[in-house]
């Protein structure tokens, strides 16, 4: 088939629309078909379009539809969709996942969003993981903490700096933080906070190398989110063996399990020092976490994010 794959616009290359859409290209072209990525639809012919983010790329859905309305859209419902707009401005969003033949979401918990009547056009693909090239070795000067993630409001991207400050004064907890600042003011406060924090350093928008060798020199990783679709730092982080402590909500439940035990409340910055702590001070604490993120690595092979996309399409070769 000849596909078309609509991914928004961003301000960097490493946004994870686009991280997503360049994975996405790969799985398509290895399942045999002709891929073209865009930001927008040009009216060029296409035999099945793939679009990330449904209010997004709205138009573009809306286009593809008025020109081939027997062709069908696989859409995948980012996280601005289905914990924002979808209630905050639900006409270009409620839309879009209307005239998508097949919804894609990134956890298990995502169908509690999706309206009832659509709910049977949803399957979840997890993002995979490629395991780390080589052997993880966790600092030996600090205790090192990554947050990896761009600075935004909906990332709550100092929470992990702030509980840091709640540590005793022999902790040697460090927190490394990488991502591109969206506004100047989250880069100012980034640099206000490495100005008074000496447990925490920012080093801004870093290739896809430099986080593989933030991850394999760190003791844990937080991912202190208000909301996610589905974090791919998460599978990453999960097949490096890397522990990970998470707010507690929908879009990180539905990729480590309910059951998981490296959970804080979400903008809690008291109980996430205290998991900090442990992390530091316990040994069996990170043992379990190490335990339950080798249960759920599996789900972030690559082998079965292909096999998903290959089932998706069959069916929807199947006469409806």
């Amino acid at each position: 088939m000849k596909i078309v794959l609509i991914t928004p616009a961003g301000p960097t290359a490493h946004t994870g629309n686009r991280i997503a859409a360049s994975r996405w290209a790969r799985i398509l072209r290895r399942l045999g078909h002709r891929v073209r990525v865009a930001s927008e639809y040009d009216g060029a012919p296409a035999d099945l379009m793939v679009a990330l983010h449904a209010r997004r790329s709205a138009a573009a859905i809306e286009a593809f539809k008025l020109r081939h309305p027997d062709r069908a859209v696989v859409l995948q419902l980012s996280g601005t969709d289905i914990y924002d707009t979808i209630t905050s401005d639900p006409g270009p969003t409620l839309r879009s996942i209307e005239l998508a033949d097949r919804l894609v979401a990134l956890n298990d918990l995502a169908w509690r969003v999706v309206p009832k009547r659509l709910r049977a056009r949803l399957s979840v693909i997890y993002q995979s993981a490629e395991p780390p090239a080589g052997p993880r070795r966790p600092s030996v000067r600090h205790v090192v903490v990554s947050v990896i993630g761009h600075l935004r409001d909906v990332k709550d991207p100092l929470r992990a700096a702030e509980a840091a400050c709640l540590l005793p004064a022999d902790s040697r907890i460090r927190i490394e933080q990488v991502g591109r600042a969206y506004t100047s003011e989250w880069a100012e406060r980034a640099r206000a906070e490495m100005r008074t924090n000496p447990r925490y350093h920012w080093r801004g928008d870093v290739p896809r190398v430099a986080v593989s060798r933030l991850l394999a020199r760190s003791h844990a990783m937080v991912i202190s989110s208000l909301s996610e679709g589905g974090a791919n730092v998460i599978s990453e982080a999960a097949v490096a063996g890397v522990p990970i402590l998470a707010s507690r909500m929908d879009g990180n439940v539905g990729l480590l399990g309910r059951d998981y035990p490296g959970y804080f409340p979400v903008g809690n910055t008291k109980a996430l020092a205290r998991l900090l702590r442990r992390i530091e001070s316990d040994p069996r604490f990170t043992r379990r976490l190490t335990a339950a993120l080798r249960t759920r690595a599996p789900l972030f092979a690559a082998r079965r994010e292909l096999a998903a996309w290959r089932r998706l399409l069959g069916e929807l070769r199947q006469p409806r």
